[in-house]
């Protein structure tokens, strides 16, 4: 099913039920509320030029309506970060996608001291300019039996493109990620089923829907599964969200381990009493942060994996099949397999080796980059560019990025590996990682970066208990704070730029 075809039939079965409460805005969308508003902006995004329409917007429930609307004005939403370098991110949006309109916010614009770019429309002034005849005619469109209201929005095919979304860019160019209807679709299903969400469930959405894990999980699995979410701009103040979490009683807590390790300093004994489930995605989630929700809150943080790419979610570790450390079992529907770095050969259970992955899932390919789509997509298969395994029970453990092994001295190492043992040796929440960077003789050299003050000496009699000599950081540079993506994972891109600048 189309996804703003599943919104219609959703609207019109619960009316009155709270789709979104809005705690930027004060406000309170229900279902009927969301119909009608997506048929108004609907009528005014299909008089714009073009298949694609940029979305750069906080999380908001204006947002979710301007995606649903683009969807039923027959246009794509390409989704823009305005996290960081919002303006030239909507440049290389409209250039890449080769389109013009981009709608917007003037305070989000002032917020983050964007400039006007040329194609942006501003959503306040929409919304304003709306006549009291549109209002009226939505209201009544929305009244329709569900068969009639699909025929006045876009039809299409499942395999049709629903969203574009950039990848994250932490160690190269974004690509644009062409996800259809039918990948978000399979993966809305499944996750709802593995989460066995209900009736009363209420979603914490705090996750951008620029990124894929608030595109997907928070904003179009709680619409799928005709619940309430509860939406705000930013997950990063980190009060405000535990505030939320206790007055508003979510039941569902989705997050990156990043915003989880905030919401644990910020929170008291209780204040997570209402969550009946919280999942981390998008990194890895310490042991020292389980391990601390166990203890301060009595809660379990359920670890899973994903890509843009797989719309996102791959698999995940739910309250019936749970082993820590792990990323889970795939989810319903999801085929992954473990092959031979070099052979590309399948292994068997506890053999390490890249992991594939396969199913409805699968994005149908990066937007005008046949070279690099061919690259990723052989056979069906989705190549995650991650390194694992699978074990005997069917749980999935991930190793690390294949682009953080490097070559030290011929032999190779696993950046990941390093920075687990660094993680183990400073014991609390300070953050740390390693980079490389070029060395003249033995290819790589390895850096430990920290936030943490600890000398450098110190720091390698500790790692001998655990490291070979070869994985050894050569030198320790010490930051303030660590560059990060708006997911909450580390830009290496950046932390390396930074590194090399500091050595030299």
């Amino acid at each position: 099913m189309l996804l703003h075809h599943m919104v219609i039939e959703r609207a019109k079965k619960l009316k009155d039920k709270p789709a979104i409460i809005d705690k930027a805005l004060d406000k309170t969308v229900s279902y009927g509320r969301l119909l009608i508003a997506s048929l108004l902006l609907a009528k005014r995004f299909k008089k714009y030029k073009g298949h694609f329409l940029g979305i750069m917007l906080p999380n908001t429930a204006g947002c979710s309506i301007a995606v649903i609307a683009t969807l039923m004005s027959g246009k794509i939403p390409v989704m823009i970060n305005y996290s960081s370098g919002a303006e030239s991110n909507t440049r290389y949006a409209q250039k890449k996608c080769s389109f013009k309109t981009v709608i917007t916010s003037k305070k989000l614009l002032e917020k983050i001291e964007c400039p006007t770019v040329e194609g942006m429309v501003f959503l306040e002034d929409t919304m304003e300019s709306l006549s009291g005849i549109e209002k009226i005619k939505a209201a009544v469109q929305s009244k329709l039996p569900v068969k009639l209201l699909k025929k006045l929005v876009a039809d299409g095919d499942i395999n049709d493109d629903a969203v574009i979304l950039f990848t994250s860019g932490s160690e190269k160019d974004p690509k644009a990620v062409e996800l259809t209807h039918k990948n978000i679709g399979s993966n809305v299903t499944a996750c709802a089923q593995t989460m066995q969400i209900n009736d009363d469930d209420i979603f914490l959405s705090i996750l951008p829907l620029f990124h894929v894990f608030g595109q997907t999980a928070t904003f179009w699995l709680p619409l799928f599964c005709g619940v309430t979410a509860v939406t705000y701009p930013s997950p990063l103040e980190y009060k405000t969200v535990v505030d939320i979490i206790r007055e508003e009683k979510t039941t569902l807590l989705i997050g990156t381990p990043v915003f989880y390790m905030g919401y644990l300093r910020q929170a008291k004994p209780g204040d997570f009493k209402s969550a009946r489930l919280a999942v981390a995605g998008a990194d890895k989630v310490p042991d020292w942060l389980r391990e601390k929700f166990i203890e301060d809150h009595d809660i379990v943080l359920y670890e899973g994996y994903g890509a843009t790419e797989t719309s996102p979610v791959v698999s995940l570790n739910t309250p019936e099949f749970c082993r820590p450390g792990s990323i889970g079992k795939p989810i319903p529907g999801v085929q992954v397999k473990i092959i031979d770095m070099n052979t590309g050969k399948d292994l068997g259970p506890d053999q390490e080796g890249k992991i594939m992955v396969k199913g409805d899932l699968i994005m149908k390919g990066y937007y005008d980059d046949i070279e690099e789509t061919s690259l990723r997509l052989v056979d069906g298969w989705y190549e995650t560019g991650d390194m694992g395994l699978l074990d005997e029970d069917g749980f999935l453990w991930h190793r690390g990025r294949l682009k953080r092994f490097v070559k030290v001295g011929g032999e190779m190492v696993s950046l990941v590996m390093v920075e687990y043992y660094l993680e183990k040796i400073l014991g609390d929440t300070s953050d740390c990682c390693v980079v490389e960077i070029p060395d003249p003789k033995k290819g790589s050299r390895i850096i430990a970066v920290l936030t943490k003050q600890i000398s450098h000496k110190e720091l390698v009699n500790k790692l001998h208990e655990y490291l070979p000599p070869i994985a050894m950081p050569k030198e320790t540079v010490f930051m303030k704070d660590l560059p990060k993506m708006p997911s909450g994972k580390i830009d290496f891109r950046t932390t390396t730029e930074l590194v090399i600048d500091q050595i030299d």
